[in-house]
């Protein structure tokens, strides 16, 4: 389990970030014709780009990792799958589906009808004889369907109290590292964003688990609304109370990270807690930056251009200042008087200096 949630922070340390940039690159592959410049890294547009792809990545390995934690409980399977026998079993129920199947898996049973008995073989009987021991003694039972199998290695508990104090020892100091892990990432700077949802997660998760652990049946919820949607409108078999922890531990840790890196994507740092005159008069700041690194672009691919048409002359003073001169009188010509507040202007003059011109006269003397 350890190993397990070690290779699973490193990948969400490095995964996405990496995901991200490939996936970017195909996007930019697919949606841009060639010839065409790509959004340089650092430009708003790419930066933008990048964040909607970084969330649509890290949503996926959140739906991902939701899946493979399922996977993992599923595949484990439970003492009641392993025997065939619903969670409502009574202790006849038991005992009579384990005589059926000690009578198919024996060993002894095995060996007389002629065939080999291996390692694996005996493990599996042993592995039906503990659930159907565990299951048909009550204080045990309570144990498993709480717990899990590691009940199995605790010793000198007998009775559901001692079970309980068992699982609380265990408890209280996973939650109580979880709490001082979180407290000190606060302090180094990590884990700023959606520090009071993570406390609050922790504490409901821990108050769900300390009520489970002690409540003599399943809790509601699971009983009365997971488990029957599961067994109606799927194939998925329902939930155990440990199951139901074991899934909502890993969850909780895999939302933590994954928020961790969504939510400064969606509400930035610089902008929470601000009013909506400074964010406004921030965004207004945010243009004008992004429309001067827009004009300082273009001035530069028109220099580039410049340079580009200009190259065959290069070496020739004449020549380039005749293109000079050229170009000059045709931005006049053509776009200083073509733009329409030059020309109303002009317009204006003109009509003032003919106001005591005599009638058909042509010009302005």
């Amino acid at each position: 389990m350890a190993g397990n949630n070690i290779l699973s922070l490193v990948g969400w340390t490095f995964l996405p970030n990496l995901v991200t940039g490939f996936v970017q690159s195909i996007y930019y592959g697919l949606t841009i014709r060639a010839g065409d410049r790509k959004p340089a890294p650092g430009t708003p547009r790419h930066a933008k780009h990048r964040r909607r792809i970084h969330i649509l990545v890290v949503s996926l390995y959140l739906l991902y990792t939701i899946y493979e934690a399922d996977y993992e409980l599923r595949r484990a399977s439970t003492y009641y799958a392993d025997l065939g026998v619903p969670f409502s079993a009574t202790e006849r129920d038991i005992k009579s589906r384990f005589r059926r199947l000690a009578a198919l898996h024996h060993p002894d049973k095995l060996m007389s009808s002629g065939g080999s008995v291996d390692g694996t073989d005996a493990d599996f009987f042993m592995h039906l004889k503990t659930a159907s021991d565990t299951l048909v003694d009550p204080a045990r039972r309570f144990a498993y369907e709480r717990f899990g199998p590691d009940i199995a290695n605790w010793k000198h508990c007998v009775t559901v109290l001692d079970y309980v104090t068992r699982g609380a020892q265990i408890l209280i100091p996973y939650y109580g590292f979880a709490a001082l892990a979180m407290y000190v990432l606060g302090l180094l700077g990590y884990l700023d964003w959606g520090r009071y949802w993570r406390w609050l997660t922790l504490v409901v998760l821990c108050v769900f688990e300390l009520h489970t652990i002690t409540r003599p049946s399943f809790p509601r919820f699971l009983e009365h609304v997971v488990n029957p949607i599961l067994t109606r409108f799927t194939s998925h078999p329902p939930y155990l109370p440990f199951q139901a922890i074991i899934l909502a531990r890993k969850l909780s840790i895999t939302l933590y990270i994954a928020f961790s890196q969504i939510g400064p994507l969606l509400w930035p740092q610089d902008q929470q807690g601000m009013k909506p005159a400074e964010k406004s008069e921030k965004q207004l700041s945010q243009n004008l930056d992004r429309l001067e690194q827009t004009a300082r672009s273009m001035d530069t691919d028109a220099a580039r251009l410049m340079e580009l048409e200009m190259s065959p002359f290069a070496g020739d003073p004449e020549v380039i200042q005749s293109m000079r001169s050229k170009l000059k009188e045709w931005l006049v010509q053509n776009t200083i008087r073509a733009d329409p507040m030059v020309k109303d202007a002009l317009g204006r003059s003109f009509q003032k200096r003919r106001v005591d011109a005599p009638a058909g006269a042509k010009g302005n003397r």
